[in-house]
């Protein structure tokens, strides 16, 4: 669990949070992340059900399809995005089931692109118009707000989405993007792999050395309007 990625985990919650507030004063969506989703029993279904803010599936572009799997040789042909994400969320919009997500915490949806980054993310473009009523975007007049953020991570191409004037998806950031200039309209997100930075496994105390520095990065991403 700790080789994930620091975004939204419990681990950074419980160094940050849990000492000073109790379970039952929180209220959902939880600043808790479902890493490799679709892994999941039921996918999407069992992070919805208990109020998850984030979910991540992993994507391979074959056709116009992206597959969501762990590998090229795990993939088959019933599990692409559109029918384990983006079509039920699409169903669950029209059903108002997603009535604890709002424009201040939209649900986060990170696709990793696994294999080619520009022509993965110009098909997961192309697909995500088809369901762009229920998700953020920007578009020529600014930020439009949604239920589902989509954001890319993996293989990332920032530039090429910086400069599109419309799109239905945002930037997955690095610890090293904290101190660059992407507007939070481009990277909403910073997230990285905990133990390229931190020691701390969860167990006892967290070290102060490493809880000082934590909160910086939490601090600088705050500073720059940007989730952690």
């Amino acid at each position: 669990m700790f080789k994930s990625k620091l975004l939204f985990l419990l681990l950074l919650f419980q160094a940050l949070v849990c000492e000073a507030v109790s379970n039952d004063t929180l209220s959902a969506p939880y600043p808790a992340h479902a890493h490799n989703d679709y892994m999941h029993e039921r996918p999407l279904f069992d992070a919805l059900d208990n109020g998850f803010r984030s979910i991540e599936a992993d994507v391979f572009a074959i056709g116009d399809s992206l597959y969501v799997a762990h590998n090229r040789r795990d993939i088959k042909p019933v599990r692409t995005l559109r029918a384990l994400y983006l079509e039920p969320l699409m169903q669950c919009v029209l059903e108002d089931r997603l009535a604890i997500y709002d424009s201040a915490s939209p649900l986060i949806l990170l696709v990793d692109i696994k294999d080619d980054g520009l022509t993965t993310y110009k098909l997961l473009d192309h697909i995500l118009s088809e369901s762009q009523e229920m998700l953020c975007l920007v578009s020529p007049e600014g930020y439009v707000p949604g239920k589902v953020m989509i954001v890319v991570s993996g293989n990332r191409s920032i530039e090429y989405m910086m400069l599109q004037t419309q799109r239905f998806a945002f930037v997955d950031g690095r610890m090293e993007n904290l101190t660059e200039t992407y507007p939070p309209l481009l990277m909403p997100l910073i997230s990285d792999r905990w133990t390229k930075y931190f020691t701390w496994r969860g167990k006892g105390d967290m070290p102060g050395e490493e809880r000082a520095q934590l909160r910086l990065y939490v601090q600088d991403a705050h500073e720059n309007g940007q989730l952690i």
